[in-house]
């Protein structure tokens, strides 16, 4: 099949954006959803039926709320050993007196990667689970459309109040009767970011026209991504913090009325790692605190124990149930059991039977085989009991039995609760190995394809022959075909969970096979015709006539997207990375320029053919002249001496590029810089240590003489002396000072931070 070189690398690019459709679809799975928010408000579940004729359960309608007023304080980056580890008791007193001996509940939250600010606002208001795509989206946060615990606040008639990172004015616009949005990208501001949030303490605590109060300060997240999660001002930071919380406490216990007691909750969105940042799965960037403070607990005694594990979705489930709220339906948290437990056990029952009902209709939502998961087994099996439960207790048996079940009931639904959660958890986690396989492979043979049609696929002019008419009429593509086939039959058959490139019709199916069967052909078809035809001539010359080189479009590409980069924290603290992905592409591009340039171009352009002819002639010429034996020789070696030249320039050209990318990859390991990785061990490291200083002497020795016999050959003997005694100083000045040593002297110092 001829075809032109553009009309080749653009069913290409179509083939490839195929691949990589595929494997991001298995490599982002679909987070589990319920029904669009404007269908969510629908009636409460009521409770289960009593068994028995004539009885029915009167309580139908979600329960009233626990508590008037309810205020959020978010500390971004709050990890939980600054709050229950020694920089808590040495920074933050009030609060860690209130978790000892006061009327609290304290927690160790677990948020799930990626531990960025906008998926873990998401997680806690809505209680889902968001993917690694809502980094993608982090830098421009639309409106949060699912249901969450702010648009169910607002529709049932609360007044929320928010100040804080303008994260939360995005993504929930004309949800907050009064806002301060600040933003988040300043991160050298430690101070200004949360003085703008609590300037407006002491006039909202004087008002009543609120319900919910949410507060999100940055300053702690700044001062990690700076300086670390050691630096002094970490314990500066707390201390205001914990200042902040007891003014906060005190206004809501003096405003409290006899009805309804206030909560104050304090949270953290995600931690930091030993070097400051967040983003990861490291202990410190998961882990983080979450308090519950209100005078409807009881005051706690006895020794203090480990806080709890619980999932940072439970949040939302919790506030829901504390507000008098419908739980979010994507949520896949559980509710926080000790924040109710002051509660009858009719109350009790009826908040986990909300939950449990909650998750086990998101299961049936985006589960086919939903009644044969162990969750929802379990809860069937609480919901009877419960109405075996209702049954005593509308018969008003108040005895021990009544007691005991209802224990034995909410022992069960928390069991079938976290059996639920973790069953939902799983599927948003859970990657699609199979669409990413099909998705790789597919992208794999373009890439090939394309490699063995460089550089004739990227010439404007060029016409060649792609080897795909044969194959498709080949024995070899129909057994591909008819194997690729068999095999997905076996995994989508055999497949436990949800895949998405079986759930396409067989149809398509079986197109991507023989798309795949194709590709795989013509690969096998082009190797073989390059070993055919490498020593015959290219039909067609290989001229491109655009005004854009590939490679002034790389540069201005590559420039374009490093400024565009820089747009966000995380790209400004890698930006190392954006520069070894643009140098490494440079160079494979310019090496199939200079391939392209040394080989089909002097090949076949007709200006070198001429070129090549005019010489040919004259060289006739010249044998036909009768020239002495002696210049003869001399014109001989003269003419072999400049091939030569021309010869080894050639390959030396050709060998830059990949000598450049060995040196970066060299210089790559030499010092792990940037953020996530700098804790790692690397070349610099190994020789800056003092076991190492011998290596390290000698490597700036032999450095030190290449850049005077590289220099020397160009000055005169005064430059040379001066350049030998300046390059002398700079060892013997590094040596003064413990960097490197002298081959006389023993390597006993240990080397200096320099």
């Amino acid at each position: 099949m001829r075809l032109r070189s553009g009309v080749f690398a653009s069913s290409c690019l179509l083939v490839e954006v195929l691949g990589v459709a595929l494997f991001l679809r298995g490599f982002f799975p679909v987070p589990v959803r319920s029904l669009p928010r404007r269908e969510a408000r629908g009636d409460p579940p009521a409770e289960p039926a009593p068994p028995g004729p004539g009885m029915v359960s009167n309580w139908t309608k979600i329960p009233p709320p626990l508590f008037k007023k309810v205020v959020v304080v978010l500390i971004d980056a709050l990890r939980d050993d600054f709050v229950f580890g020694s920089k808590g008791e040495q920074f933050m007193p009030y609060t860690k007196q209130v978790i000892e001996k006061g009327t609290s509940y304290s927690f160790i939250a677990e948020a799930k990667p990626p531990t960025v600010t906008m998926p873990r606002i998401k997680a806690l208001m809505t209680g889902s689970i968001p993917g690694f795509i809502d980094v993608i989206v982090n830098l421009n946060s639309p409106a949060l459309l699912d249901d969450n615990l702010i648009w169910q606040a607002k529709t049932a008639g609360k007044r929320i109040i928010f100040y804080g990172d303008d994260t939360w004015v995005k993504l929930f616009p004309k949800h907050f009767v009064e806002y301060d949005g600040t933003t988040s990208f300043f991160v050298s501001d430690f101070t200004e970011v949360d003085d703008n949030v609590t300037r407006h303490l002491d006039r909202v605590f004087k008002r009543e026209d609120w319900d919910l109060l949410i507060l999100h300060y940055l300053g702690l997240d700044h001062i990690g991504h700076v300086t670390g999660p050691n630096s002094p001002l970490v314990g500066a930071k707390l201390r205001e913090m914990d200042n902040i919380l007891k003014k906060i406490h005190i206004s809501l216990l003096s405003k409290e009325e006899a009805s309804l007691p206030n909560l104050l909750v304090v949270c953290g969105d995600h931690g930091m790692s030993e070097t400051g940042s967040h983003g990861g799965s490291s202990a410190g960037e998961v882990h983080t605190p979450l308090l519950f403070i209100s005078s409807a607990f009881e005051k706690r005694s006895g020794p203090l124990t480990q806080p709890e594990r619980v999932q940072q979705t439970d949040l939302a489930s919790t506030l829901a149930v504390g507000l008098g709220l419908p739980i979010s339906r994507n949520s896949v948290g559980n509710l926080i059991l000790p924040v109710v437990g002051g509660r009858t056990m009719r109350e009790q029952l009826r908040f986990v039977h909300l939950n449990g009902f909650q998750l086990s209709r998101l299961l049936q939502e985006n589960t086919p085989a939903y009644e044969k998961d162990p969750g929802y087994e379990h809860f069937k099996i609480a919901e009877k009991s419960h109405a075996n439960w209702i049954k005593l207790y509308l018969e008003g048996n108040n005895s021990e039995i009544l007691l005991n079940l209802g224990k034995k009931v909410l022992k069960q639904y928390l069991e079938a609760l976290k059996t639920l959660s973790s069953s939902l958890s799983r599927q948003v986690a859970q990657y699609d190995m199979y669409s990413m396989m099909v998705g790789t492979v597919i992208i794999m043979e373009v890439l090939l394809l394309l490699f063995l049609s460089i550089p004739k696929a990227l010439s404007s002019r060029a016409e060649f022959e792609v080897p795909l008419s044969l194959p498709l009429f080949s024995l070899l593509f129909y057994l591909v075909c008819l194997m690729l086939c068999a095999v997905h039959v076996i995994v989508c058959t055999s497949a436990e969970s949800l895949c998405y490139f079986c759930s396409m019709s067989w149809f398509t199916a079986v197109g991507v096979m023989m798309l795949i069967s194709a590709l795989m052909c013509g690969i096998l078809s082009a190797i073989a015709k390059i070993f055919e035809n490498s020593r015959l001539p290219v039909k067609n010359p290989v001229v491109s006539s655009s005004g854009w080189s590939e490679i002034d479009v790389l540069i201005l590409a590559g420039t374009v997207g490093h400024v565009l980069s820089l747009g966000a924290s995380s790209f400004v603290e890698e930006e190392h990375q954006t520069w070894y992905f643009l140098i490494n592409t440079l160079c494979l591009v310019l090496c199939q320029d200079l391939c392209r340039n040394n080989f089909l171009l002097k090949e076949y352009d007709p200006q070198h053919s001429t070129n090549v002819k005019q010489n040919f002639g004259e060289a006739s010429e010249y044998k036909n002249m009768d020239i002495p034996a002696a210049d003869n020789s001399k014109l001989g070696k003269t003419i072999s001496s400049a091939e030569f030249i021309r010869g080894s320039d050639k390959w030396i050209s050709l060998a830059s590029p990949w000598i450049i990318l060995i040196c970066c990859r060299l210089l790559r390991s030499l010092n792990q810089t940037g953020v996530q990785w700098a804790h790692r061990p690397d070349f610099g490291h190994w020789l800056t240590s003092s076991e190492h200083k011998s290596e390290l002497s000698f490597l700036a020795a032999v450095s030190l003489l290449m850049i005077f016999f590289l220099v020397q050959r160009r000055c005169s003997l005064v430059s040379k002396i001066a350049m030998a005694l300046g390059l002398l100083g700079v060892y013997s000045y590094r040596a003064a000072i413990g960097n490197v040593i002298f081959p006389w002297q023993h390597d006993s110092k240990d080397i200096s931070k320099q």
